[in-house]
């Protein structure tokens, strides 16, 4: 696969966050992990594109407030947001931000679920990236 192969892992529980990396580096993904939402908008401030695996539950800012910190930042270009979530039901506070979620995985997630969810939205974040381009 060409283009842009990143991806953000955004949870405050260490140990998802090195399964996650684990698992997306060995599948060829370049993983950087973000440990709660602020850090996350530093890292999109800094210029990250590509694929945020975004935990719904996290103190002080969850994975909502992150997303409304994105929108408030104008930092959404070059991103596609998953959300991983040990929520079987919908959030009040998902209302209105929906629509810039492509995916849902839930935890405990399958090894092969992430590699393939996270390979197909990167393809749909390379596309918007490079329209008018194809493989």
């Amino acid at each position: 696969m060409q283009g842009n192969r990143n991806v953000m892992i955004v949870d405050d529980d260490a140990h998802v966050r090195i399964a996650v990396k684990t698992i997306l580096s060995d599948a060829g993904f370049h993983v950087i992990a973000a440990d709660s939402g602020s850090q996350c908008i530093e890292l999109l401030k800094e210029g990250f594109s590509g694929v945020i695996l975004l935990d719904i539950m996290m103190p002080g800012m969850d994975g909502w407030d992150t997303i409304r910190a994105i929108l408030d930042n104008k930092l959404e270009q070059g991103v596609a947001i998953i959300m991983l979530t040990a929520k079987n039901v919908p959030d009040n506070k998902m209302i209105g931000l929906q629509e810039y979620v492509v995916d849902y995985i839930t935890k405990p997630f399958d090894n092969e679920d992430l590699i393939e969810k996270t390979s197909f939205i990167m393809g749909y974040v390379n596309d918007q990236r490079n329209p008018g381009t194809a493989e």
